[in-house]
């Protein structure tokens, strides 16, 4: 007995930790199955199946097969009534996107930095649509912006004057943005605040206390900082209005038609799968370009964080 003691291998403490390493890593890894064969079971393998499809043809008889094709992609990028409806979603996507950080930064210091009742009233008034679904806020929208006297905002200015103005915006852009900023603007508000509760309160002061004006102390401090939870809230609303259905179907009419729409209208009016799954594959590469886009600005903002030395905020 005492010689196959002898004969045991002893682990040193290093070794013990490997060991401990490899098992923590292999248990993780076991945890992870489970959500990775979900997402490449719903995620993974419809995205690949809708990008073979949008390069296959479908025949007269709605078969979907060989020969490969990009005459799809081609009819959409390329031909004047496709590529404006792409156009059209960039814009309104871009749109809301700015007017929605114009927002949602007083909204967000309101609620870091402001005192804890209205932090408490301005998280629950930004907070609170979330609740309603977007069909019953888009019918709010519809009375507020409708074209005639049946309009809120037309009625209202029915008694300014005689002779009043009739503002028609609806079945336009524009009500599909200003729709669209109210669906979204709790989306970049919370992670903007997140992020601006994280921030040391000092350096703004020593900002201040160096000569700089509010404005640059928020642009050289403030906005650096927080350049996580922008980024964040961008791309998500950005890739949220451009893939929006329901609020550019309601309220935009054929003037405003988004991509959304299109993929519809190919996938349950004409049936035409390929085409339908090349919209869709630029809805995904879309949104994947506005990520890609956001994590280059993350980046460029942290370097500016880096101050050259000597160098005052002021």
């Amino acid at each position: 007995m005492s010689s196959m003691s002898a004969a045991a291998p002893i682990l040193t403490d290093a070794q013990k930790r490997g060991a401990q390493r490899a098992l923590r890593v292999s248990i993780g890894t076991l945890l992870l199955l489970p959500a990775l064969a979900f997402l490449a079971l719903f995620l993974i393998l419809p995205a690949f199946s809708f990008l073979t499809a949008s390069v296959l043809t479908q025949s007269p008889t709605g078969d979907i097969g060989l020969p490969l094709t990009l005459a799809n992609y081609d009819r959409l990028l390329f031909s004047p009534a496709y590529k404006l409806v792409v156009l059209r979603t960039l814009s309104i996507s871009i749109w809301t996107s700015v007017i929605s950080v114009l927002l949602a930064y007083p909204l967000a210091m309101v609620i870091a930095y402001g005192r804890p009742s209205w932090s408490r009233l301005t998280m629950i008034v930004v907070v609170a649509p979330l609740v309603v679904s977007v069909i019953v806020r888009c019918y709010g929208w519809q009375l507020l912006l409708g074209n005639n006297k049946s309009g809120v905002v037309n009625w209202l200015l029915s008694f300014t004057s005689r002779h009043p103005p009739t503002i028609k915006v609806m079945y336009t852009e524009w009500a599909v943005i200003i729709a669209s900023v109210h669906v979204f603007l709790p989306l970049i508000v919370l992670p903007i605040a997140t992020s601006l509760a994280r921030i040391n309160p000092f350096l703004i002061e020593a900002a201040r206390m160096l000569g700089a004006p509010a404005w640059r102390a928020f642009l050289r401090v403030t906005l650096p900082l927080s350049a996580p939870g922008l980024t964040a809230g961008v791309t998500v609303v950005f890739a949220l209005t451009a893939a929006s259905f329901v609020t550019p179907q309601m309220l935009g009419g054929t003037n405003a038609s988004m991509l959304g729409i299109l993929l519809e209208q190919q996938a349950m009016t004409v049936f035409d799968w390929p085409m339908a799954s090349a919209v869709a594959s630029v809805m995904v590469a879309i949104a994947l370009c506005s990520n890609a886009f956001s994590t280059w600005v993350i980046g460029l903002l942290m370097r500016r964080r880096q101050p050259a030395g000597g160098n005052n905020v002021g």
